[in-house]
């Protein structure tokens, strides 16, 4: 097993009249694969910032880490720290004082055993990007987490992918295989170049859109659900058109009544299950053009 470790910690301190500004840092990993050209594996878990993974011709992982995440440069905002002098904690938005932006270290781990890369970080200590360069193998796998303040996109890959976020947005482009991908705060858009003819996929959120493109050819049961928003698509959907299915359950001498409100469908004759759930936003289907 190969562990490749990067420990980065960088304070530069840069004057500019009374205010210090904040330094980036930025290092990178490559991690070489037991059996190149084979299926891989790649598990990422992060806690605060983004990844986006990106298909090339390499042969190896590559691995690009920067301090702040993509999210927070875009919306231009900084972490407030606290700064300890003399013994005495100030808070970084404390009236009168000027704010001190420190870099904290980086710690990121990469290990390699018979082709699978397991990625950790500590990214409790702030957020952070990874960039990581995939070779375009097809029939790899990759496990994706992230839960503050970040993205995950995925870009050119060919595999099976199960992506997950909590505070951040899922994107998917020109991806080929099956995917499973769920975030909570955050819109779910995927752009399909093919996909496995028998692998049923599901794509949710709770506050934002659910945007799929899939190949033209797409065989398909459909599985939706939008709690308050509307559904739109350009396949032609033969939907099931039989009354909401009411489940009754007794337990302990309590009743219970449920009415299931998914629209279920067939594209194309019917094939694995596309699901697809929301509860604040809308939902597409779209056909590649």
């Amino acid at each position: 097993m190969k562990t490749i470790k990067i420990v980065s910690v960088c304070m530069a301190l840069m004057m500019s009249a009374s205010l210090f500004a904040q330094t980036e840092v930025k290092d990178q990993l490559t991690v070489p694969l037991s059996e190149p050209g084979k299926p891989y594996k790649l598990n990422v878990d992060l806690l605060n910032g983004s990844i986006k993974v990106i298909g090339y011709e390499g042969k190896d992982i590559v691995i690009d880490v920067q301090s702040g995440s993509e999210k927070t440069k875009k919306n231009g905002t900084t972490v407030n720290v606290n700064i300890n002098l003399n013994g005495h904690t100030e808070n970084a938005s404390s009236s009168g004082m000027k704010r001190i932006d420190g870099v904290k270290g980086i710690d990121v781990t990469a290990q390699e055993k018979n082709n699978k890369v397991t990625v950790n970080t500590e990214s409790w200590k702030g957020a952070i990007t990874l960039t990581i360069k995939v070779p375009q193998t097809a029939g790899s796998t990759y496990k994706l987490e992230s839960t503050n303040d970040g993205d995950i996109t995925v870009s050119n890959v060919n595999g099976e992918l199960e992506v997950s976020n909590v505070n951040g947005a899922i994107k998917l482009t020109d991806v080929s295989g099956s995917v499973v991908a769920n975030t909570t705060n955050g819109s779910v858009i995927a752009n399909l170049k093919s996909i496995d003819p028998k692998a049923a996929m599901a794509f949710t959120t709770l506050n934002g859109n659910v945007d799929v493109t899939f190949p033209a050819s797409l065989k398909a049961n459909m599985k939706l659900k939008s709690e308050r928003g509307e559904m739109f698509t350009d396949f032609d959907i033969e939907a099931d058109k039989t009354q909401p299915k009411v489940n009754k359950t007794a337990k302990e001498g309590m009743y219970r009544l449920n009415v299931d409100e998914w629209v279920y469908g067939k594209i194309a004759g019917g094939g694995p299950e596309m699901m697809m759930k929301n509860m604040n936003g809308n939902i597409y289907i779209r056909k590649a053009k």
